[in-house]
């Protein structure tokens, strides 16, 4: 179940299954920052054609941040390119993104060090947070339909077993908001990139839609966890479609290049190494 927080004006949502743990997380709204005009107002995005203010985009992290008590220095963005790679996040990474330049491209970040907080981005894709309490291991995912049908998020789970040593069935999903079925309708493309990745199996995600499709990416990404060794009892998807509530969501799909970002963040608090 997802649940809506507020701090200081800045809403967020948090994941039953995540709660409760020695994590830090939420998954941003657009509301409680400082952004105007198409991007009002808690823009996570700095770059793009037509760029925000840095100042402003600053703000708004910090504001982010001290809703859920995070530090500025300790996190690392991903810089997204709907591929699928993992980095394994360390130390060396902290700021990245956001303090001082990225030295990478990578749709799914994973660590074990408290302090670090991982953020990915969305306005559609699908974000995921991961959290194993056994390895005390932590992962965030950007998984568009190109990084759903790489399998990124099953991957991520994999690394965290191969690097970290947890094991499937101790890991929690959170599955943030993302375009839905009743708004992702698409040509052939993208159905047959599903098809050649997944075979028969993911035919109960796709649906007819007069000459196009709908895809649930959402129940792709749950089904391949599940087939990952993800219990389902620990996995939480957020019903809420981003192109339906563009009052609480930016979505590309309803307004293109005129919008900003949500993210969502994971973090180990730092108690967590004793």
């Amino acid at each position: 179940m997802f649940l809506e927080q507020t701090a200081n004006g800045v809403l967020y949502h948090i994941s039953s299954v995540l709660a409760g743990q020695a994590i830090h997380h939420g998954f941003s709204t657009r509301l409680g920052g400082v952004s105007t005009d198409f991007r009002a107002s808690l823009n996570l995005r700095g770059g793009g054609p037509d760029p925000d203010d840095p100042a402003l985009v600053r703000e708004n992290y910090r504001r982010f941040c001290a809703a859920l008590g995070v530090e500025l220095d300790g996190l690392v963005l991903s810089k997204q390119v709907h591929q699928d790679t993992v980095r394994h996040v360390t130390a060396a990474d902290a700021g990245k993104g956001l303090l001082r330049p990225s030295d990478y491209t990578a749709d799914a970040l994973v660590t074990d060090e408290p302090g670090l907080s991982l953020m990915v981005f969305s306005a559609d894709c699908i974000i995921l947070l991961l959290y194993d309490p056994v390895s005390r291991s932590i992962g965030a995912v950007h998984a568009g339909w190109r990084g759903t049908a790489l399998d990124l998020p099953a991957k991520a789970v994999g690394e965290m077993v191969r690097l970290f040593g947890a094991r499937p069935e101790d890991i929690r999903v959170a599955i943030g908001a993302g375009i839905g079925p009743c708004c992702f309708e698409t040509h052939d493309d993208v159905p047959d990139a599903m098809r050649a990745a997944f075979d028969g199996g993911v035919e109960a995600y796709i649906r007819p839609r007069g000459p196009k499709w709908t895809v649930d990416l959402k129940g792709v990404n749950a089904w391949r966890l599940q087939e990952a060794g993800v219990l389902p009892e620990h996995i939480d998807i957020c019903p809420t479609c981003t192109a339906c509530h563009t009052d609480l969501y930016w979505s590309h799909r309803v307004t293109g290049d005129r919008r900003g970002v949500q993210g969502a963040l994971i973090g180990l608090r730092r108690e967590a190494q004793a």
